[in-house]
Protein backbone atom coordinates (compact mmCIF):
# COMPACT_ATOMS: atom_id res chain seq x y z
CA UNK A 1 0.00 0.00 0.00
CA UNK A 2 1.54 3.50 -0.71
CA UNK A 3 2.47 5.88 2.06
CA UNK A 4 3.88 9.00 0.04
CA UNK A 5 1.06 11.48 1.41
CA UNK A 6 -0.63 13.53 -1.06
CA UNK A 7 1.02 17.06 -2.41
CA UNK A 8 -0.70 20.29 -1.34
CA UNK A 9 -1.51 20.62 -4.89
CA UNK A 10 -3.21 17.32 -4.92
CA UNK A 11 -5.17 18.15 -1.90
CA UNK A 12 -6.47 21.36 -3.36
CA UNK A 13 -7.05 20.42 -6.75
CA UNK A 14 -9.48 17.20 -5.11
CA UNK A 15 -11.77 19.92 -3.05
CA UNK A 16 -11.56 22.59 -6.04
CA UNK A 17 -12.91 19.97 -8.71
CA UNK A 18 -15.23 18.24 -6.09
CA UNK A 19 -16.48 21.63 -4.73
CA UNK A 20 -16.98 22.96 -8.30
CA UNK A 21 -18.73 19.52 -9.58
CA UNK A 22 -21.27 19.97 -6.61
CA UNK A 23 -21.72 23.42 -6.54
CA UNK A 24 -23.07 23.58 -10.15
CA UNK A 25 -24.73 21.03 -9.33
CA UNK A 26 -26.78 22.43 -6.87
CA UNK A 27 -27.04 25.23 -9.38
CA UNK A 28 -28.62 23.04 -11.89
CA UNK A 29 -30.98 21.77 -9.26
CA UNK A 30 -32.26 24.85 -8.51
CA UNK A 31 -32.50 25.97 -11.98
CA UNK A 32 -35.31 24.22 -12.73
CA UNK A 33 -37.52 25.42 -10.44
CA UNK A 34 -36.69 29.14 -11.77
CA UNK A 35 -37.25 28.70 -15.06
CA UNK A 36 -39.74 25.53 -14.97
CA UNK A 37 -42.93 27.25 -15.19
CA UNK A 38 -41.54 29.83 -18.28
CA UNK A 39 -40.62 26.76 -20.18
CA UNK A 40 -43.73 24.70 -19.92
CA UNK A 41 -46.27 27.40 -20.52
CA UNK A 42 -44.17 27.78 -23.90
CA UNK A 43 -43.49 24.27 -24.59
CA UNK A 44 -47.70 23.92 -24.00
CA UNK A 45 -48.98 26.63 -25.66
CA UNK A 46 -51.36 29.36 -25.01
CA UNK A 47 -54.48 27.95 -24.67
CA UNK A 48 -52.80 25.03 -22.54
CA UNK A 49 -54.13 25.03 -18.82
CA UNK A 50 -52.60 26.64 -15.99
CA UNK A 51 -52.96 23.22 -14.29
CA UNK A 52 -51.64 21.33 -17.51
CA UNK A 53 -47.83 23.13 -16.86
CA UNK A 54 -48.12 22.33 -12.93
CA UNK A 55 -48.82 18.58 -13.55
CA UNK A 56 -45.74 18.36 -15.97
CA UNK A 57 -43.69 20.63 -13.63
CA UNK A 58 -44.54 18.47 -10.83
CA UNK A 59 -44.12 14.88 -12.96
CA UNK A 60 -40.43 16.40 -14.17
CA UNK A 61 -39.32 17.09 -10.34
CA UNK A 62 -40.55 13.52 -9.47
CA UNK A 63 -38.65 12.12 -12.38
CA UNK A 64 -35.29 13.86 -11.18
CA UNK A 65 -35.39 12.46 -7.77
CA UNK A 66 -35.68 9.11 -9.58
CA UNK A 67 -33.03 9.72 -11.57
CA UNK A 68 -30.53 11.28 -9.15
CA UNK A 69 -31.72 8.00 -7.07
CA UNK A 70 -30.63 5.93 -9.93
CA UNK A 71 -27.11 7.99 -10.94
CA UNK A 72 -26.19 7.34 -7.28
CA UNK A 73 -25.85 3.74 -7.40
CA UNK A 74 -25.03 3.92 -10.99
CA UNK A 75 -22.07 6.51 -11.26
CA UNK A 76 -21.29 5.03 -7.69
CA UNK A 77 -20.19 1.56 -9.60
CA UNK A 78 -18.39 3.22 -12.07
CA UNK A 79 -16.56 5.01 -9.41
CA UNK A 80 -15.45 1.60 -7.78
CA UNK A 81 -14.81 0.34 -10.92
CA UNK A 82 -12.68 2.78 -13.14
CA UNK A 83 -11.76 5.12 -10.56
CA UNK A 84 -12.96 8.23 -8.78
CA UNK A 85 -11.67 10.89 -11.06
CA UNK A 86 -12.92 9.67 -14.58
CA UNK A 87 -16.31 8.57 -13.45
CA UNK A 88 -16.62 11.63 -11.99
CA UNK A 89 -15.70 13.36 -15.00
CA UNK A 90 -18.29 11.48 -16.54
CA UNK A 91 -21.36 12.22 -14.15
CA UNK A 92 -20.44 15.94 -14.45
CA UNK A 93 -20.43 15.77 -18.18
CA UNK A 94 -24.12 13.99 -18.12
CA UNK A 95 -25.72 16.44 -15.64
CA UNK A 96 -24.00 19.58 -17.81
CA UNK A 97 -24.55 18.41 -21.53
CA UNK A 98 -27.69 17.33 -20.68
CA UNK A 99 -29.34 20.37 -19.20
CA UNK A 100 -28.25 22.23 -22.16
CA UNK A 101 -30.06 20.10 -24.24
CA UNK A 102 -32.96 21.33 -22.90
CA UNK A 103 -32.44 25.05 -24.41
CA UNK A 104 -33.59 22.96 -27.87
CA UNK A 105 -36.48 20.99 -26.27
CA UNK A 106 -39.84 21.29 -28.44
CA UNK A 107 -42.16 19.53 -26.51
CA UNK A 108 -42.61 18.86 -22.60
CA UNK A 109 -41.74 15.37 -22.62
CA UNK A 110 -38.36 16.28 -23.88
CA UNK A 111 -37.57 18.85 -21.00
CA UNK A 112 -38.29 15.22 -18.49
CA UNK A 113 -36.40 12.99 -20.86
CA UNK A 114 -33.57 15.09 -20.84
CA UNK A 115 -33.66 16.23 -17.19
CA UNK A 116 -34.20 12.55 -15.84
CA UNK A 117 -30.34 11.80 -17.80
CA UNK A 118 -29.20 14.57 -16.72
CA UNK A 119 -30.26 13.77 -12.52
CA UNK A 120 -28.32 10.54 -13.08
CA UNK A 121 -25.07 12.73 -13.66
CA UNK A 122 -26.22 15.03 -10.64
CA UNK A 123 -26.65 11.68 -8.28
CA UNK A 124 -23.42 10.35 -9.20
CA UNK A 125 -21.48 13.19 -8.72
CA UNK A 126 -21.97 13.45 -5.06
CA UNK A 127 -21.20 9.79 -4.43
CA UNK A 128 -17.75 10.49 -6.43
CA UNK A 129 -16.33 13.38 -5.12
CA UNK A 130 -17.26 12.55 -1.31
CA UNK A 131 -15.26 9.47 -1.72
CA UNK A 132 -12.59 11.28 -3.91
CA UNK A 133 -12.22 14.18 -1.37
CA UNK A 134 -12.48 11.37 1.77
CA UNK A 135 -9.89 9.57 0.45
CA UNK A 136 -7.07 11.92 -0.08
CA UNK A 137 -7.35 14.45 2.82
CA UNK A 138 -5.75 13.40 6.02
CA UNK A 139 -8.06 12.47 8.82
CA UNK A 140 -7.78 15.38 11.01
CA UNK A 141 -9.43 17.67 8.26
CA UNK A 142 -12.17 15.89 6.53
CA UNK A 143 -14.94 16.95 9.13
CA UNK A 144 -13.78 20.96 7.68
CA UNK A 145 -13.25 19.51 4.29
CA UNK A 146 -16.51 17.40 4.49
CA UNK A 147 -18.90 20.64 5.73
CA UNK A 148 -16.96 22.56 2.65
CA UNK A 149 -18.59 20.10 0.61
CA UNK A 150 -21.57 20.70 2.07
CA UNK A 151 -21.96 23.56 2.26
CA UNK A 152 -20.90 24.09 -2.22
CA UNK A 153 -25.02 22.84 -3.16
CA UNK A 154 -26.22 25.67 -0.90
CA UNK A 155 -24.13 27.58 -2.66
CA UNK A 156 -25.39 26.90 -6.06
CA UNK A 157 -28.38 28.26 -5.08
CA UNK A 158 -27.75 31.24 -3.65
CA UNK A 159 -26.48 31.91 -6.75
CA UNK A 160 -30.30 30.74 -8.47
CA UNK A 161 -31.30 32.99 -6.23
CA UNK A 162 -29.30 35.97 -6.72
CA UNK A 163 -29.56 35.17 -10.35
CA UNK A 164 -33.69 35.22 -10.20
CA UNK A 165 -33.14 38.88 -8.51
CA UNK A 166 -31.54 39.78 -11.11
CA UNK A 167 -32.73 38.29 -14.14
CA UNK A 168 -34.20 41.26 -15.83
CA UNK A 169 -30.53 43.06 -15.33
CA UNK A 170 -29.10 39.73 -17.20
CA UNK A 171 -31.55 39.15 -19.69
CA UNK A 172 -30.70 42.88 -20.88
CA UNK A 173 -26.88 41.93 -20.53
CA UNK A 174 -27.41 38.86 -22.62
CA UNK A 175 -29.17 39.84 -25.44
CA UNK A 176 -26.47 42.90 -26.39
CA UNK A 177 -23.86 40.31 -26.23
CA UNK A 178 -25.40 37.91 -28.56
CA UNK A 179 -26.70 40.60 -30.90
CA UNK A 180 -23.00 41.81 -30.77
CA UNK A 181 -21.91 38.36 -31.62
CA UNK A 182 -23.85 38.85 -34.87
CA UNK A 183 -27.24 36.98 -34.11
CA UNK A 184 -29.98 37.60 -35.91
CA UNK A 185 -33.04 38.97 -33.89
CA UNK A 186 -35.24 36.25 -34.42
CA UNK A 187 -32.56 34.05 -32.83
CA UNK A 188 -31.81 36.24 -29.79
CA UNK A 189 -35.62 36.55 -28.66
CA UNK A 190 -35.98 33.13 -29.33
CA UNK A 191 -33.22 32.58 -26.97
CA UNK A 192 -34.59 35.08 -24.30
CA UNK A 193 -38.21 34.73 -24.20
CA UNK A 194 -40.49 33.67 -21.32
CA UNK A 195 -37.66 34.91 -18.85
CA UNK A 196 -34.67 33.56 -21.37
CA UNK A 197 -35.42 30.13 -20.17
CA UNK A 198 -33.67 28.30 -23.49
CA UNK A 199 -30.53 30.39 -23.17
CA UNK A 200 -30.54 29.72 -19.33
CA UNK A 201 -30.69 25.80 -20.10
CA UNK A 202 -28.49 25.95 -22.39
CA UNK A 203 -25.87 27.86 -20.09
CA UNK A 204 -26.19 24.72 -18.14
CA UNK A 205 -23.94 22.94 -20.19
CA UNK A 206 -20.56 25.57 -19.11
CA UNK A 207 -19.77 23.04 -15.89
CA UNK A 208 -18.92 20.13 -18.15
CA UNK A 209 -15.67 22.54 -18.94
CA UNK A 210 -14.63 21.79 -15.27
CA UNK A 211 -13.67 18.05 -16.78
CA UNK A 212 -10.40 19.73 -18.59
CA UNK A 213 -9.43 21.00 -15.28
CA UNK A 214 -10.19 17.82 -13.63
CA UNK A 215 -8.43 15.57 -16.32
CA UNK A 216 -5.33 17.95 -16.09
CA UNK A 217 -4.85 18.21 -11.97
CA UNK A 218 -6.98 15.80 -10.09
CA UNK A 219 -4.90 13.04 -9.36
CA UNK A 220 -6.82 9.35 -9.03
CA UNK A 221 -7.63 8.38 -5.66
CA UNK A 222 -4.34 6.07 -3.84
CA UNK A 223 -6.72 4.29 -2.08
CA UNK A 224 -8.58 2.98 -4.86
CA UNK A 225 -5.38 2.50 -6.68
CA UNK A 226 -4.23 -0.08 -4.21
CA UNK A 227 -7.58 -1.66 -4.73
CA UNK A 228 -7.25 -2.06 -8.32
CA UNK A 229 -3.32 -3.33 -7.59
CA UNK A 230 -4.90 -6.05 -5.15
CA UNK A 231 -7.17 -6.76 -8.43
CA UNK A 232 -10.41 -5.52 -6.11
CA UNK A 233 -12.15 -3.36 -8.72
CA UNK A 234 -12.11 -6.39 -11.27
CA UNK A 235 -15.25 -8.20 -9.38
CA UNK A 236 -17.39 -5.45 -10.99
CA UNK A 237 -19.54 -6.44 -13.72
CA UNK A 238 -21.45 -4.77 -16.28
CA UNK A 239 -24.21 -7.51 -16.36
CA UNK A 240 -25.03 -5.94 -12.64
CA UNK A 241 -26.50 -3.09 -14.02
CA UNK A 242 -29.70 -4.44 -14.98
CA UNK A 243 -30.89 -4.74 -11.28
CA UNK A 244 -30.55 -0.40 -11.45
CA UNK A 245 -32.57 -0.24 -14.65
CA UNK A 246 -35.05 -2.54 -12.75
CA UNK A 247 -34.94 -0.43 -9.51
CA UNK A 248 -35.32 2.74 -11.73
CA UNK A 249 -38.21 1.35 -13.74
CA UNK A 250 -40.33 0.31 -10.37
CA UNK A 251 -39.34 4.27 -8.66
CA UNK A 252 -41.24 5.69 -11.35
CA UNK A 253 -44.04 3.20 -11.32
CA UNK A 254 -44.23 4.22 -7.63
CA UNK A 255 -44.15 7.92 -8.97
CA UNK A 256 -47.20 7.01 -11.80
CA UNK A 257 -49.49 5.55 -9.23
CA UNK A 258 -49.21 8.89 -7.21
CA UNK A 259 -49.30 11.33 -10.09
CA UNK A 260 -52.67 12.77 -10.99
CA UNK A 261 -52.66 10.90 -14.29
CA UNK A 262 -54.04 8.17 -11.98
CA UNK A 263 -56.58 9.78 -9.72
CA UNK A 264 -59.13 7.67 -10.00
CA UNK A 265 -56.53 4.92 -8.42
CA UNK A 266 -58.14 3.67 -5.12
CA UNK A 267 -55.21 4.82 -2.49
CA UNK A 268 -55.25 1.07 -1.11
CA UNK A 269 -54.69 -0.18 -4.50
CA UNK A 270 -51.51 3.36 -5.30
CA UNK A 271 -50.40 2.15 -0.96
CA UNK A 272 -49.92 -1.64 -1.94
CA UNK A 273 -47.94 -1.33 -5.67
CA UNK A 274 -45.96 1.08 -3.73
CA UNK A 275 -45.13 -1.13 -0.98
CA UNK A 276 -44.08 -3.34 -4.42
CA UNK A 277 -42.00 -0.93 -6.19
CA UNK A 278 -40.05 -0.12 -2.97
CA UNK A 279 -39.45 -3.59 -2.78
CA UNK A 280 -38.39 -4.22 -5.97
CA UNK A 281 -36.18 -0.95 -6.17
CA UNK A 282 -34.08 -1.83 -3.51
CA UNK A 283 -33.35 -5.24 -4.57
CA UNK A 284 -32.48 -3.65 -8.11
CA UNK A 285 -30.09 -0.72 -6.35
CA UNK A 286 -28.56 -3.41 -3.79
CA UNK A 287 -28.20 -5.95 -6.76
CA UNK A 288 -24.65 -4.86 -8.18
CA UNK A 289 -22.96 -4.71 -4.67
CA UNK A 290 -24.18 -8.12 -3.29
CA UNK A 291 -22.86 -9.45 -6.46
CA UNK A 292 -19.97 -7.89 -6.64
CA UNK A 293 -19.62 -8.82 -2.51
CA UNK A 294 -20.34 -12.73 -3.73
CA UNK A 295 -17.55 -12.19 -6.30
CA UNK A 296 -14.82 -11.16 -4.12
CA UNK A 297 -15.69 -13.33 -0.87
CA UNK A 298 -15.63 -16.47 -3.93
CA UNK A 299 -12.28 -15.11 -4.93
CA UNK A 300 -11.17 -15.12 -1.14
CA UNK A 301 -10.60 -10.45 -1.32
CA UNK A 302 -13.72 -10.21 1.57
CA UNK A 303 -14.87 -12.78 4.24
CA UNK A 304 -18.92 -13.17 4.11
CA UNK A 305 -18.81 -11.10 7.55
CA UNK A 306 -17.92 -8.10 5.39
CA UNK A 307 -20.82 -8.72 2.79
CA UNK A 308 -22.84 -8.78 5.77
CA UNK A 309 -21.98 -5.35 6.97
CA UNK A 310 -21.76 -3.40 4.06
CA UNK A 311 -25.57 -4.54 2.88
CA UNK A 312 -26.50 -3.42 6.49
CA UNK A 313 -24.59 -0.18 6.87
CA UNK A 314 -26.02 0.88 3.05
CA UNK A 315 -29.91 0.77 4.57
CA UNK A 316 -28.72 2.19 7.18
CA UNK A 317 -27.23 5.39 5.49
CA UNK A 318 -30.34 5.10 3.47
CA UNK A 319 -32.80 5.51 6.63
CA UNK A 320 -30.69 8.26 7.58
CA UNK A 321 -30.39 10.38 4.48
CA UNK A 322 -34.28 9.49 3.92
CA UNK A 323 -34.90 11.46 7.26
CA UNK A 324 -32.95 14.51 5.81
CA UNK A 325 -34.39 14.32 2.52
CA UNK A 326 -37.98 14.13 3.22
CA UNK A 327 -38.06 16.89 6.23
CA UNK A 328 -36.04 19.02 2.81
CA UNK A 329 -38.50 18.25 0.41
CA UNK A 330 -41.51 17.82 2.68
CA UNK A 331 -40.87 21.17 4.63
CA UNK A 332 -38.88 23.94 3.96
CA UNK A 333 -39.15 23.44 0.80
CA UNK A 334 -42.70 25.33 1.01
CA UNK A 335 -40.91 28.35 2.25
CA UNK A 336 -40.39 30.72 -0.69
CA UNK A 337 -44.09 29.90 -1.83
CA UNK A 338 -45.26 30.37 1.50
CA UNK A 339 -43.56 33.85 1.79
CA UNK A 340 -45.43 35.05 -1.36
CA UNK A 341 -48.21 34.39 0.28
CA UNK A 342 -48.31 36.11 3.47
CA UNK A 343 -49.42 39.68 3.89
CA UNK A 344 -45.75 41.78 3.83
CA UNK A 345 -45.38 43.74 6.65
CA UNK A 346 -44.37 47.01 4.19
CA UNK A 347 -44.76 46.61 0.38
CA UNK A 348 -41.16 47.11 0.31
CA UNK A 349 -40.49 44.06 1.95
CA UNK A 350 -42.72 42.17 -0.03
CA UNK A 351 -40.58 42.75 -3.14
CA UNK A 352 -38.59 39.76 -4.14
CA UNK A 353 -40.03 37.49 -1.29
CA UNK A 354 -39.50 34.30 -2.77
CA UNK A 355 -35.90 35.76 -3.48
CA UNK A 356 -34.88 36.85 -0.34
CA UNK A 357 -36.42 33.65 1.42
CA UNK A 358 -34.28 31.10 -0.96
CA UNK A 359 -30.78 33.52 -0.02
CA UNK A 360 -31.77 33.66 3.76
CA UNK A 361 -32.04 29.73 3.61
CA UNK A 362 -29.49 28.99 1.27
CA UNK A 363 -26.67 31.22 3.86
CA UNK A 364 -28.22 29.51 6.20
CA UNK A 365 -27.46 26.34 4.99
CA UNK A 366 -24.09 26.78 3.99
CA UNK A 367 -23.23 28.12 7.43
CA UNK A 368 -24.86 25.38 8.80
CA UNK A 369 -23.88 22.07 7.33
CA UNK A 370 -19.99 23.46 7.70
CA UNK A 371 -21.28 23.92 11.51
CA UNK A 372 -22.23 19.94 11.35
CA UNK A 373 -19.26 18.81 9.97
CA UNK A 374 -16.82 20.21 12.59
CA UNK A 375 -18.97 19.29 15.47
CA UNK A 376 -19.31 15.68 14.15
CA UNK A 377 -15.91 15.35 14.09
CA UNK A 378 -15.31 16.65 17.76
CA UNK A 379 -18.23 15.46 19.56
CA UNK A 380 -18.88 12.25 17.69
CA UNK A 381 -21.45 11.32 15.02
CA UNK A 382 -24.22 10.22 16.92
CA UNK A 383 -24.37 12.98 19.17
CA UNK A 384 -24.68 15.39 16.19
CA UNK A 385 -26.95 13.82 13.96
CA UNK A 386 -29.21 13.33 17.09
CA UNK A 387 -28.80 17.09 17.97
CA UNK A 388 -29.26 18.16 14.26
CA UNK A 389 -32.75 16.14 14.57
CA UNK A 390 -34.22 17.88 17.28
CA UNK A 391 -32.66 21.34 16.11
CA UNK A 392 -34.39 20.49 12.75
CA UNK A 393 -38.22 20.17 14.30
CA UNK A 394 -37.38 23.07 17.15
CA UNK A 395 -36.20 25.61 13.94
CA UNK A 396 -39.34 23.94 11.83
CA UNK A 397 -41.80 24.48 14.04
CA UNK A 398 -40.15 28.56 15.32
CA UNK A 399 -40.63 29.32 11.40
CA UNK A 400 -43.93 27.85 10.53
CA UNK A 401 -45.96 28.43 13.56
CA UNK A 402 -44.13 31.84 14.98
CA UNK A 403 -44.60 33.67 11.75
CA UNK A 404 -47.99 35.28 10.09
CA UNK A 405 -46.11 38.35 8.13
CA UNK A 406 -43.27 38.08 6.08
CA UNK A 407 -40.75 40.66 7.12
CA UNK A 408 -37.33 40.25 9.02
CA UNK A 409 -38.34 37.88 11.25
CA UNK A 410 -39.43 35.66 9.04
CA UNK A 411 -36.21 35.92 7.14
CA UNK A 412 -34.46 35.44 10.24
CA UNK A 413 -36.68 32.22 11.02
CA UNK A 414 -36.13 30.99 7.34
CA UNK A 415 -32.34 31.71 7.85
CA UNK A 416 -32.32 29.01 10.89
CA UNK A 417 -34.91 26.53 9.73
CA UNK A 418 -33.18 26.54 6.32
CA UNK A 419 -29.34 26.30 8.39
CA UNK A 420 -30.36 23.34 10.35
CA UNK A 421 -32.53 21.47 8.08
CA UNK A 422 -29.95 21.82 5.67
CA UNK A 423 -26.80 20.60 8.26
CA UNK A 424 -27.16 17.30 7.37
CA UNK A 425 -25.31 17.98 4.44
CA UNK A 426 -22.76 18.62 5.34
CA UNK A 427 -22.69 15.98 8.25
CA UNK A 428 -23.09 13.01 5.28
CA UNK A 429 -19.65 13.82 3.48
CA UNK A 430 -17.85 12.81 6.89
CA UNK A 431 -19.78 10.11 7.97
CA UNK A 432 -20.85 8.09 4.91
CA UNK A 433 -17.52 7.56 3.89
CA UNK A 434 -16.69 5.94 7.20
CA UNK A 435 -19.00 3.25 6.53
CA UNK A 436 -17.59 1.58 3.71
CA UNK A 437 -14.57 -0.35 2.62
CA UNK A 438 -12.24 1.72 0.13
CA UNK A 439 -13.88 -1.18 -2.66
CA UNK A 440 -17.48 -0.43 -2.42
CA UNK A 441 -16.99 3.22 -1.09
CA UNK A 442 -18.61 5.03 -3.62
CA UNK A 443 -21.46 2.56 -4.41
CA UNK A 444 -22.26 2.12 -0.78
CA UNK A 445 -22.52 6.08 -0.33
CA UNK A 446 -24.42 6.72 -3.44
CA UNK A 447 -26.78 4.78 -2.82
CA UNK A 448 -27.53 5.63 1.39
CA UNK A 449 -27.31 9.25 0.23
CA UNK A 450 -29.56 9.15 -3.01
CA UNK A 451 -31.56 6.15 -2.14
CA UNK A 452 -33.65 8.46 0.10
CA UNK A 453 -34.86 10.69 -3.00
CA UNK A 454 -37.43 7.82 -3.72
CA UNK A 455 -38.68 8.34 -0.69
CA UNK A 456 -39.27 12.47 -1.02
CA UNK A 457 -40.35 12.13 -4.47
CA UNK A 458 -43.31 9.75 -2.96
CA UNK A 459 -43.57 12.28 -0.27
CA UNK A 460 -43.87 15.43 -2.31
CA UNK A 461 -46.59 13.90 -4.35
CA UNK A 462 -48.24 13.45 -0.61
CA UNK A 463 -47.53 16.63 0.21
CA UNK A 464 -50.01 17.79 -2.12
CA UNK A 465 -52.31 15.55 -0.29
CA UNK A 466 -51.47 16.87 3.05
CA UNK A 467 -51.73 20.41 1.99
CA UNK A 468 -55.15 20.26 1.16
CA UNK A 469 -56.05 18.33 3.70
CA UNK A 470 -55.02 21.46 5.85
CA UNK A 471 -56.49 23.84 3.37
CA UNK A 472 -53.81 24.64 1.74
CA UNK A 473 -52.39 26.02 5.18
CA UNK A 474 -48.10 26.12 4.63
CA UNK A 475 -47.92 26.35 8.15
CA UNK A 476 -49.92 23.19 9.37
CA UNK A 477 -48.25 21.14 6.75
CA UNK A 478 -44.66 22.39 7.09
CA UNK A 479 -45.01 21.50 11.07
CA UNK A 480 -46.48 18.25 10.28
CA UNK A 481 -43.48 16.97 8.10
CA UNK A 482 -40.95 18.11 10.93
CA UNK A 483 -41.90 15.48 12.70
CA UNK A 484 -39.95 13.19 10.32
CA UNK A 485 -36.99 14.08 12.62
CA UNK A 486 -38.32 11.56 15.37
CA UNK A 487 -37.54 8.53 13.08
CA UNK A 488 -33.67 9.77 12.77
CA UNK A 489 -33.46 10.79 16.45
CA UNK A 490 -34.07 6.92 16.99
CA UNK A 491 -32.69 5.24 13.86
CA UNK A 492 -28.72 6.91 14.22
CA UNK A 493 -28.54 5.02 17.23
CA UNK A 494 -28.42 1.98 15.28
CA UNK A 495 -24.83 2.83 13.59
CA UNK A 496 -21.54 2.39 14.45
CA UNK A 497 -19.63 5.69 16.53
CA UNK A 498 -16.87 6.31 14.39
CA UNK A 499 -15.18 9.27 15.05
CA UNK A 500 -11.68 9.16 15.60
CA UNK A 501 -11.71 6.21 13.39
CA UNK A 502 -9.28 6.08 10.12
CA UNK A 503 -11.41 5.52 6.97
CA UNK A 504 -11.90 1.50 6.88
CA UNK A 505 -9.92 -0.28 3.78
Amino acid sequence: MSSNPPSKRQLYSVLIAAFLGWMFDGFEMGLFPLIGQPALKDLLGPESPASDAAAWFGAIIAVFLVGAASGGVLFGWLGDKIGRVRAMSLSIFTYAIFTGLCGFATEAWHIAVLRFIASLGMGGEWSLGVALVNEVWPGKSRALIAGLIGAAANVGFLLVALLSMGLGEVIGGVEVFLKAIGLSDATTNNLLANSAWRFLMISGAFPALIIFFIRLFVSESEKWEDEKAKGATSHWSNTDLIGVFIACAAALGIIWVWSPAMANLHWVWATLITFVGLAVALWGYLHPVKQYLARAISAGSLNAETQGRVIRMMLFGAALAGVALLGTWGSIQWAPRWAAELMPDTATVKHYAKEKTQLATSIGAIVATIIAAVAAGRYGRRITYTVLCMGSIASALYFYQGNSTFGSGFLFAAFLAGGVTASFYGFFPLYFPELFPTSVRATGQGFAYNFGRIFAAIGGLQTAMLMKAFDGSFAKTGSTLACIYLIGIVIIWFGPETRGKELPE
